[in-house]
């Protein structure tokens, strides 16, 4: 199972995943490492991702982008309504208070609300994972930016389920960040921290955060945002200038026009990248609306003076973030910056001015997210072994619980989890009730909150209170910030506390005074009752979950219905056309004459078909019309195919023949242990198959070319492999192992040797040896 981890982001999303001892980013299927965050409809099918991108232009009013800034949002939100709008070209709807899209699906006006819709974009990012791992993808972490709310939160959970992902966690994107940075960091301290304040300016969003580490651990201290300062600002800065400019200069209003507004702003977006690397560039969009071409051009002084409110708003965050981890910038050890928007220069100054030091990019500007998010799912997953590294989040807003006071209390609300507290966490609330209760959560800051979200996040309601001995029973709620900074009441229960008296035994009566009276001893014991806990938050619930996931299913199908079908249809198309062509040319010897020009005949009908009444049919329809035209048409090309084939073939087995040949009648002293016999034996058989392809390939040469040939190339090489098999064991029979003959060691000591050159030693023995 691959172990996945995904940054969601505003203009494209990033895939990465854990393997291979490492961590590495996929391509998706056009082998880009970036995929489009982007959702289309059409008459037959859903287009996500590239596919959706190659027609955006073509098809906007059916294309949803912005998925990261319109999910878990509601229709009447001032922030959708009056920023989100902007950018989308789709039009939006309410169903049921949740914000949706209306688009033209399969000839029919279709909703989506905006979790179905991040759930198809889900499902492509899975199946891009899929394809490229070759392994079932379930678990991932995902990345959210960290201003999301606990409604949105929520909203990216049901989506994924829908997908049917399981969201190990949902991660803040800068939190993917520092774990991306500090795992690979060897030289961490062990006492005094190393601060680092990481900033991140993507499409949408920026955030500064500042994380403190020590050796084997992170810890979030604070963080700040902007959640609308992000690259597609500047984008749209230029958008304004350069429609205005048009307006004068070519008398035409880019912004009445859907289309040329879509070229207009994938242009400036091409130029602000030009910019961020040369002194100034072009702007070239041809036909942009009423035939029109449009061209102007840039300096990046030019670009900074547009520029300068929105590179002047970098500051305030970074200010924010110091201020909420109580530090300056003489605390800060470095600065890393992320997100594709950094690579603009000023902004860059601007940002290395505040900090007065140089700024760092030891990490990937477009992929760090990913590859945090990758790492931190490996963590999380029993299948990987990761070097251990704790994550300390926080939460960037307070939540506070409130409840109906009872005669004795007068309290009715406490902040249970105060801003920066960390996550995951878990309070135990005690209330003292002799019946049922709600408590009911919300955002105790509520004008910190994206403008429009509803501060309301969930009531929780204990069943089955009762008072203990005619008395309140002290009822303990256990309230859980979970891993995905979501709100969850675990829990309740009663806690009764017992008091039992027992007589002390005879060691403790001893050991206290012997002449004491029998006293008693007394323990109070506590005795917990589980309380039922009923939910009502901002998630779906169990069974519409289950009906999106089948509705969500069937589309696949749907998809891969039509993906299918086409390809059906092409491969008809593909084989009429070139068997047709090649009929008068590589494959003219190889039809019969009889069967030409009825089989062209066929092949015209086929394509006749394909364009009229044929063009919206079935897969199978498809299929059986080439089947059909195979019936005539294979053999011609397995005609041809075989004339290719067979000389080569041929050649292979006679150069085997020749070598075995030789090598069976070779006089070379490697050959000489092998018997006479068994030599014999291979020349038989390799005369046998030279016999045998002779008379093969003269009776092929009496052949027409549009007949069925004698002999096919398969069978040669069978024949081949046949010849091999039976002499290489007898050619490569090892030497026998020669005989070696030992001398017997004699017992008899040695003679010694005359001291003068003519004494002898008669005493010396003769031994025979057999």
């Amino acid at each position: 199972m691959s172990v996945v981890g995904i940054d969601f982001g505003n203009l494209q999303s990033v895939i990465a995943v854990a393997r291979n001892r490492g961590i590495d980013v996929i391509v998706n299927e056009v082998s880009n490492r970036f995929t489009p965050t982007l959702v289309s409809f059409g008459p037959k099918q859903r287009y996500l991702g590239e596919t959706a991108k190659t027609q955006e232009i073509s098809n906007f009013k059916n294309t949803v982008s912005s998925l990261k800034r319109i999910v878990g949002r509601t229709f009447a939100d001032r922030e959708v309504q009056e920023i989100e709008k902007r950018y989308l070209t789709a039009p939006l709807v309410d169903i049921n208070g949740q914000l949706a899209v209306k688009v033209n699906y399969q000839g029919q006006e279709t909703a989506f609300t905006t979790v179905q819709l991040f759930a198809m974009y889900l499902t492509k990012i899975k199946e891009i994972a899929t394809h490229e791992t070759k392994l079932p993808v379930s678990d991932c972490v995902v990345a959210i930016p960290s201003w999301f709310t606990d409604v949105q939160r929520r909203a990216v959970l049901d989506a994924s389920e829908i997908a049917g992902l399981n969201v190990l966690r949902l991660l803040n994107d800068s939190t993917a960040v520092a774990l991306g940075y500090g795992i690979t960091k060897t030289d961490l301290p062990e006492d005094k921290p190393r601060n680092i304040c990481f900033v991140d300016v993507g499409h949408s969003t920026y955030t500064a955060s500042i994380v403190s580490f020590v050796k084997g651990q992170l810890t979030v201290k604070s963080r700040a945002f902007d959640r609308h300062f992000g690259g597609r600002d500047f984008d749209r800065m230029l958008l304004d200038h350069f429609a205005a400019e048009f307006q004068h200069k070519y008398k035409i209003d880019v912004k009445s026009n859907g289309k040329a507004m879509i070229r207009l702003m994938t242009g400036c977006e091409k130029l602000k990248k030009v910019l961020s690397a040369n002194a100034q560039a072009p702007l070239n969009i041809e036909s942009i609306m009423e035939d029109r071409d449009v061209a102007s051009m840039m300096t990046r002084a030019e670009f900074e003076e547009l520029a300068k409110d929105l590179i002047r708003r970098v500051e305030a965050p970074l200010q924010q973030a110091l201020e909420g981890a109580g530090m300056t910038v003489d605390d800060i050890d470095a600065v890393e910056i992320v997100g594709g928007s950094t690579r603009i220069p000023a902004l860059k100054e601007r940002i290395a001015a505040f900090f007065k030091k140089e700024l760092s990019s030891t990490l990937n500007q477009d992929e760090a997210v990913a590859r945090g998010c990758a790492l931190q799912c490996a963590i999380l997953s029993p299948a990987f072994k990761v070097r251990d590294f704790s994550v300390q989040d926080i939460t960037n807003y307070p939540i506070k619980m409130t409840w109906q006071p009872t005669p004795e209390e007068e309290e009715t609300e406490l902040v249970v989890f105060n801003k920066n507290n960390s996550i995951p966490s878990t309070k135990i609330l005690t209330f003292y009730r002799s019946e049922p209760f709600d408590l009911e959560a919300q955002y105790a800051e509520p004008e910190n909150l994206p403008a429009g979200i509803n501060p309301w996040i969930g009531r929780f309601s204990v069943k089955k209170v009762e008072p203990v001995n005619g008395e309140p029973a002290c009822v303990k709620v256990k309230a859980r910030l979970n891993i995905h900074g979501v709100l969850a009441v675990e829990g309740a229960y009663v806690v009764e506390e017992v008091i039992k008296e027992e007589l002390l035994d005879e060691t403790e009566i001893n050991a206290e005074d012997s002449d004491a009276p029998i006293s008693r001893k007394v323990k109070k014991l506590v005795k917990k009752g589980d309380l039922t806990v009923v939910s009502a938050t901002s998630g779906l619930d169990r069974s519409v979950l289950n009906e999106l996931r089948e509705k969500e299913m069937e589309m696949i199908a749907s998809d891969k219905l039509v993906v299918d079908t086409e390809m059906a249809k092409n491969s008809l198309e593909e084989y009429i056309y070139d068997t047709r062509s090649k009929l008068d040319g590589v494959y003219k010897a190889y039809v019969n004459p009889a069967d030409k020009a009825p089989f062209v005949q066929q092949l015209n009908d086929a394509e006749n078909w394909l364009y009229d009444e044929g063009d919206e049919a079935t897969k199978s329809v498809y299929a059986a019309k080439l089947a059909e035209l195979q019936v005539v048409g294979n053999p011609v090309i397995h005609r041809y195919r075989e004339a290719e084939a067979r000389p080569t073939a041929a050649r292979e087995l006679r150069e085997t023949i020749n070598q075995l040949m030789s090598q069976a009648t070779s006089s070379e002293e490697r050959y000489a242990h092998i018997p006479e016999e068994e030599k014999n034996k291979i020349v038989e058989k390799i005369s046998k198959a030279q016999t045998w392809i002779e008379n093969k390939e003269e009776r092929q040469s009496m052949q027409h070319k549009y007949e069925e040939p004698v002999i096919s190339s398969i069978e040669i090489r069978k024949q081949r492999d046949e010849i091999i098999y039976f002499a290489t064991p007898i050619l490569n029979k090892p030497k026998p192992t020669p005989v070696v003959v030992e001398t017997p060691e004699s017992t008899t000591p040695e003679p010694k040797q005359s001291p003068t050159p003519d004494a002898q030693d008669d005493g010396s023995k003769d031994m025979d040896i057999d």
